[in-house]
């Protein structure tokens, strides 16, 4: 098990909660914003409903450069993001307080905040396209863009729609400070394919020259596993506490393993429930979380269950 305090949770504003992490700090950044215009979780100074996607693109730019100030220069950082499409206007109730504050018993904004319709200055029903948006803007600020996996939503939820096909995917992009960087691919292999067995079994012989040593592993093969590739298969896990848009276990332990080493430090500027923060424990990382609500901190809490001794909060 890690020393005590392996995980750590920052109750307050993002922006000014990083300012406090030194530099170079952590491995591995695994998170999940609030996306654009999409919901209302009833605090003050939350990022989301900023009044154009452009300045929600400023913040998330402001947000990420000092994320990057406290990756290692090897670390690597993990970004899910869903889109979201011209619309109404979204935001909160006009009074009332608490964990719904300004949402739907479906944890949707509601009314009168975000009007994304009149914000982006494009025709209604368009989608925004704000996670490559988002991508393109940290590209530009310095970061290399590496990959672009797109999480398939195995129990995606259902869509009332009749005019397009329902969305069933997000996007995780994979950036990176440096072009060197830790990358640990054979953490996440997936087992061959019985076709991709079947038929390396089949493939002839390479031709080997006179004098020269034939090469003694199958071709086409690697050891351990297959690459997983860019398309990652994993279903939605509803939580029944407060905070609802968490993410799968299995996506955070993907990225987990593959962007650091045991004993390193992994990051969650936007905590939320507690997902990332929780799988970093149970894969022998220590950990970082920022959340803004403090409704949160009890829920983490009771996720990762851990002892007052071994979680400290900071705010």
């Amino acid at each position: 098990m890690i020393a005590e305090h392996d995980v750590t949770v920052y109750q307050g504003d993002v922006r000014e909660q990083l300012a406090l992490l030194p530099a170079s700090s952590v491995q591995c950044v695994v998170t999940s914003p609030p996306y654009y215009g999409l919901r209302d979780y009833g605090v003050d100074g939350q990022i989301g409903l900023e009044a154009s996607p452009a300045e929600y693109i400023a913040e998330m730019v402001a947000v990420f450069r000092e994320v990057r100030r406290v990756l290692a220069d090897d670390g690597v950082l993990w970004l899910n993001l869903g889109d979201s499409y011209n619309s109404a206007p979204v935001g909160r109730f006009s009074g009332g307080g608490g964990a719904l504050a300004g949402r739907d018993l479906s944890g949707h904004a509601s009314s009168g905040v975000v009007d994304k319709l009149a914000a982006s200055g494009l025709p209604a029903k368009n989608l925004l396209g704000i996670p490559w948006r988002v991508a393109f803007a940290l590209q530009d600020d310095g970061w290399i863009l590496r990959s672009e996996i797109i999480w398939h939503k195995t129990s995606g939820m259902p869509e009332s729609i009749i005019d397009r096909v329902s969305k069933r995917h997000e996007q995780v992009f994979m950036l990176v400070k440096s072009s060197r960087y830790w990358f640990d691919l054979d953490a996440i292999r997936e087992p061959h394919a019985e076709t991709t067995i079947a038929a390396a079994s089949r493939a002839r012989k390479p031709y080997v020259a006179p004098g020269q040593r034939p090469n003694a592993k199958t071709r086409g093969m690697a050891e351990g596993g297959a690459n997983p590739g860019d398309v990652w298969s994993i279903a939605t896990q509803p939580f029944s506490g407060a905070h609802f848009a968490t993410m799968p276990p299995e996506l955070a332990r993907r990225c987990i393993l593959a962007g650091s080493p045991e004993g390193a430090t992994v990051l969650d500027p936007f905590a939320g429930s507690g997902t990332t923060l929780k799988v970093a424990r149970s894969l022998v990382r220590k950990s970082i979380g920022i959340e803004l609500n403090p409704d949160y901190i009890d829920i983490i809490r009771q996720r990762i269950g851990q002892t007052p001794l071994d979680f400290e909060v900071t705010a």
